[in-house]
């Protein structure tokens, strides 16, 4: 990725504008050796990223299409290793009308029928997670995933979530 392009992207991130990554479609250039681990910690040639700026950057500029990831801007498109899914719901917020839940990359969105929560495969079992924009999703940390339990009521043999009149079925007791 060019210098220019770099500082353009900072450029709106600081003004709290995530690009239309939606909207570019360059072509593909290579791989980049930028994983993106379970936990939703990224790495550079086996190294743990340490400028958070920069980890935000990226996740700015992250892109899925089908199982792949990629990090686009308009003019360069390279693909990256993704575990699991790349982002980490860290913390959850219940209000009266139900329920805000933050990212590890500081996304906050509302549960609600365009960011439901959904179940999927994980380890051996079943696990929540939820889209943040685009088709790219989150998982629940352990600590907001027992958040997310304890807000939880049983319903004929279900465990219930409700948030923004929507109700998401957590498992079965």
């Amino acid at each position: 990725m060019s210098f220019q392009s770099l500082e353009q992207l900072l450029g709106q991130q600081a003004r709290g504008e995530l690009p239309p990554v939606s909207d570019w479609n360059p072509d593909f250039c290579g791989d980049i050796d930028i994983r993106i681990d379970k936990q939703g910690t990224w790495y550079h040639e086996g190294s743990e990223f340490k400028r958070e700026k920069l980890v935000k950057l990226f996740a700015s500029i992250l892109k899925k299409e089908g199982d792949e990831y990629f990090l686009v801007t308009p003019v360069e498109k390279l693909r990256i290793q993704v575990e699991d899914l790349p982002f980490q719901i860290i913390m959850i917020h219940k209000d009266d009308d139900g329920l805000q839940a933050a990212t590890n990359m500081g996304d906050m969105i509302t549960i609600d029928q365009q960011h439901p929560i959904t179940l999927s495969q994980f380890d051996d079992g079943e696990v929540p997670e939820v889209e943040i924009r685009n088709g790219l999703k989150a998982r629940f940390n352990r600590s907001s995933y027992y958040q997310l339990v304890d807000l939880a009521e049983e319903r004929a043999g279900l465990f219930v979530v409700s948030s923004h009149g929507c109700e998401f079925v957590l498992g079965e007791f």
